[in-house]
Formats: C-alpha cells, structure tokens, sequence
C-alpha cells in the first residue's frame, strides 16, 4: 500500500511503529550532518530525518528531493529531540529506511505556504496548486462540513431533496441570463437557471411541501468580491406557511450550521430589523450590527443657516467616530478623499471634533456658532473625545457614503473582527422599486413575491407604498439570504405581471404554466435561498467568495486555469445555425 498513516496522524504514542507515509515535499532543511524533510498531505505536516552518520545513502537521496515531489516514506517513528509544540505531530519524526520517489516536480510558480508569494491571478491559474495550500484547503473542508449539516438538519425537519432542471427558458425581468442554444431547435435557446424559483413553487402546488436542494445557479451579472457567474444556493420551499414559520425554521438551520461547522452558538431568536430601520440608521439593507455608529439625520436641525452645501442639500448625515477625535487634519483629508471616490460617490466631509477638554472645533465653524456645535454633537449623543463626521447631498448616494464611511471606520478601528457573528432578519422590504431610466416599476426581490395582506388595496392606488411579505438574513453586513412568502393566486399574480409592464400576452408566454398550475388548487407557500459560498465565505474570514469556491472565475469572469471562455469551431457553430458578429 502506498501508506499506512497519513501526514496527520502518527503522536507520541506510535513512537517505535514501522509506518509508510506518501505526499508532497514541503521543504528540505541540512543541519550539519542530518536532513529533514517536511511531509505534506491533506491532513498535516510529518517530519522526515536521515542522519548521514548512519544512513549516508538516504541522506544523499533526501538531500536530492525537490519542492513538491511526491514521495513514499517508510520508516520507524521516534520522538523528537526538538519538539514543535504548534504542529500536532510536533513530537515525533521518522527516521527514513527507504524512499521512492513517485512523481517529480517543477518548482512551483509561488511557494504552497499559509502566506504565499503568489499573487491572486497566478494562485487562480495554478489552482490546483493553490488548493495545497492549508487555507484554500481549510475553506473546502468547512464548505464539505456546512453542506453535510444542512442536509442532516432538514432531513430532520421533513425536507425532500429534490433535483429541478438546468436546461430552463429564459426570463428577461431581473439579471441577465446565460443562454444555451438548442441544436434540436435551431434558433431557440435554454436559459441557465438563475434559480430554481419557477420550479420549487410548482413542487409546492405537486403536494411536496418541504423541499430543499444546494443547487448551482447562474447569473451573467458585473462581478466583485462576493459574486461569481456559477454560484450554489441552499433553496428552500414550503408550504402552508407564514413569513415567521419560514423565519423559525431557517433561523434553526443558521444556527446548525454555526455549531456544526465553527462550534459557535447563540442564546435567544436572531433580531429582526424592518428595511426602513435599516436604511436609516445603516444606510443599507444588510447592516453590520457588531458595532454602533448609526447614522443620525441631520438635515432639519442643520438647515437655514447661508450655507450652501447644507441648504442646497436633500439630506445630511451623520456618524460618530468613537474616541477619534484626535484625528490629524491629514487623516481626516484622507477620509475626505475616500469619501470622494467615484464608487462612494460624496462630495465632501465635514468634521466637528469634540475634544477630550470639552472643547469643540469644526471645518464649519464659519456658518455654526459654539452652541450649534454644541446641539449637533448632543443630537448625534458624542461625547468628549468624539469626531463626528457629516456628509449631504441627495438622499440615496449620501447614505450610502455614510454606510461605507461607517464600514470602513470599523475595520480601521477594529470593530469588525471576523470572529465574532451578528445575524439578524430584515424585514418589510418594499415590494417595488422605480426606475428613472425606464420609468416602469421593477419588483424588488421578484414578481412571485406576495405584498402584505393588508397593503394588498395600495396595488391600484400607491404600489410604490406596498410593503412586500419578504425577508432577508444578514451576517456581518452581507446578505447571507433571502425569501419571500410567494403568490399564490393567479389573479394576484396577473395583476402583480401587469404592474411590472408585462401584457397578458407577454405573462403567459413566459410564466403561463406557473400561472396554469395555480389554477388547479396551489396551496399558500414560501421559501427561502442561503447563498451557499457567502455563508462559507463569512465563517472562514475569506474575503472573497473565490477562496471557497474549488475553481472560481476572476473578476472578468474567466477561468483563468481552464482558459475559458473560448471561441468555438465553425463546425459547432454550423450545427447549431448561428454565426458570431465581431464587435
């Protein structure tokens, strides 16, 4: 057999044990007379040793062993004189009796260490290399550990794992949608689904009413850290429920996967946030809530007084940097400038310090006296040693300048460490949102999503005041996941399509089966989807989705190790009756 432990294994207790270990050099070290090589697999690091006083033949091959090389070891485990008290198998080493090398190696492109020198294009090209490392290999057992929880908990509570198709039909209304051309149809197209929606609400109307499924989804969407073309959902549906049975239920399964998969747990129900809250005290859906700083409106109390970019303003904010008052005019120049960057989007940064002598001084100062200071540092409850730190302009881009500026104050004060967990609910979300550019109504989450019973009468005389019977769960400030209870009444749903812009013809030649089906008694239902890879993402401390993904896209949506996308023959081309226009 090539082993007979793994690299992880053998302790203090083996000591005397003739063992067979095969892996990966990780390095090679000459002492004086003695080499010792590093042994590397999946389950840790076992230290090899030849002495040349003894084994001169075996020092000389250990000596010609190069980064990388795959090698089988046998040989007798002794205790070591120096012990490594951070490597579990720190206590022992083999002494070597014989080696064989199995596979040489090039030298690799950067170096398979915890801090590699390699950048992040070359790790993602030389993926297979970079999944040595321990922690790309860490996230992947993490991701393993999480997707077995989540199928032992909701097999526990009823749940059917049910498989739903990738080859679907295209839907226009929300991101765009990879398609697949069909060589049977020549002309027509599949879609990729960008999820199973269509599909798990028509299990609920088959009578399957718990369904699950960790399914791959695609979205041909602008990328950044937490999105890929191919990601994997947890989708959930059921039926005969309400909005706080789904929130129970999956609330449960959260807080499975944070014991089973980080042995972390948390005494009490998850808060719960309404969309409103959050959008003004955070300044975003998917507030951070390991820390303070909300942001505190400013717009009546700071008006009125000859300055301009206050007066001219459709909304001023606030926060307030704890104990920053020492803040350099450099530092705060900085943060000026931060808060400027096109994709932040404000234009300017005014401070007030409240100094630790209870002085007070500010960049407005010119158009607010002492006692104005003074109001604006109680409003916003500084206290001495305080910076508030205040921005305007119009109300969307100004809280969200506020909402970044507050974040990245958190990680630059260390309020944000990525140990420590703060989930939360937010709910009542608007069931529209309206679109300058197309002037036409866009649903929020997406059109099978119920309003509230009771803004049910506000369709025909206010939609944009419809709050939406939807949920998302937060983590950290990222959006872990979301659902909705759904429609399930096919004159609801024909009326929610005509609110969107869809013509009958228009909702029938896309959605007419969903709406069919609803016709034969669909019972009421909901669900929920967990994005998979953020949720790994969050309780690994990566910061990026691609550190959990086994072979990710970059942000230009290649495969830089596969080399694709690529052109494909004229052939294949011929076959399925398209030609390509140049651009």
């Amino acid at each position: 057999m090539y082993r007979t432990h793994t690299c992880g294994e053998l302790r203090i207790s083996d000591v005397g044990k003739s063992v067979t270990l095969s892996g990966w050099v990780q390095r090679t070290r000459k002492l004086g007379g003695m080499t010792f090589v590093d042994l590397r697999d999946r389950y840790g690091i076992t230290q090899i040793v030849a002495d040349g006083s003894q084994n001169a033949f075996m020092q000389e091959q250990l000596n010609e062993l190069g980064r990388e090389y795959v090698i089988q070891i046998q040989g007798i485990v002794i205790e070591r004189e120096s012990k490594n008290k951070h490597n579990p198998t720190g206590e022992i080493e083999i002494t070597a009796h014989t080696i064989t090398i199995l596979n040489k190696a090039q030298l690799p492109p950067f170096t398979i260490e915890d801090d590699t020198d390699g950048g992040e294009e070359m790790r993602m090209k030389y993926r297979y290399l970079d999944i040595r490392r321990n922690p790309i290999r860490s996230n992947l057992e993490l991701r393993h550990r999480m997707a077995q929880a989540i199928r032992k908990y909701l097999d526990t509570q009823g749940f059917l794992e049910i498989e739903t198709p990738v080859l679907i039909g295209s839907t226009p209304e929300g991101a765009r949608d990879f398609v697949v051309p069909s060589r049977v149809w020549p002309g027509q197209f599949y879609a990729l689904p960008q999820s199973p929606q269509l599909f798990k609400q028509l299990l609920m109307v088959g009578g399957i009413d718990k369904y699950f499924q960790i399914v791959k989804c695609f979205r041909d969407e602008d990328l950044r850290a937490d999105r890929q073309p191919e990601f994997t959902q947890i989708d959930c549906e059921m039926s005969f429920v309400e909005q706080q049975d789904i929130i129970a239920m999956f609330e449960g399964l959260a807080k499975f996967i944070f014991t089973e998969a980080k042995g972390v747990t948390f005494e009490g129900d998850f808060p719960q946030m309404t969309y409103a809250d959050a959008m003004k005290y955070y300044g975003c859906d998917k507030p951070d809530i390991r820390f303070g700083m909300t942001i505190y409106e400013l717009t009546t109390l700071m008006k009125g007084k000859d300055f301009k970019v206050i007066d001219d303003a459709q909304y001023v904010g606030a926060i307030v940097a704890p104990n920053c008052a020492a803040y350099t005019r450099k530092e705060i120049d900085e943060l000026t400038e931060w808060v400027k960057r096109p994709q932040i989007g404000a234009k300017g940064l005014m401070y007030i310090k409240y100094n630790e002598d209870g002085t007070i001084k500010s960049s407005i100062d010119k158009f607010y006296s002492s006692q104005d200071l003074e109001q604006l540092c109680q409003e916003c409850e500084a206290h001495a040693g305080d910076l508030l730190l205040i921005i305007s302009g119009d109300q969307a881009t100004t809280l969200n300048a506020l909402c970044e500026l507050r974040l990245e104050l958190g990680n630059r004060l260390g309020f944000r460490p990525k140990d420590v967990f703060a989930p939360l609910w937010v709910v009542d979300f608007p069931l529209f949102e309206w679109d300058e550019e197309s002037q036409r109504l866009y649903a929020k989450h997406h059109p099978f999503t119920s309003p509230k019973p009771e803004d049910i009468p506000l369709l025909d005389t206010n939609p944009q005041a419809v709050r939406a019977n939807a949920y998302d769960f937060v983590v950290n400030g990222s959006e872990i996941g979301g659902g909705s209870i759904r429609i399930h009444n096919s004159e609801l749903q024909a009326k929610m399509f005509s609110l969107l812009g869809f013509t009958p013809e228009q909702a029938q030649a896309q959605f007419g089966f969903l709406m069919g089906a609803f016709t034969y008694g669909a019972p009421p239902h909901g669900g929920l989807a967990f994005g998979f890879d953020r949720f790994v993402t969050i309780l690994s401390g990566a910061d990026s989705i691609r550190d959990v993904i086994a072979f990710p896209k970059n942000n230009a949506a290649k495969d830089l190790m596969a080399e694709c996308p690529t052109e494909i023959s004229q052939a294949q081309l011929e076959e399925l009756c398209l030609q390509i226009r140049k651009k």
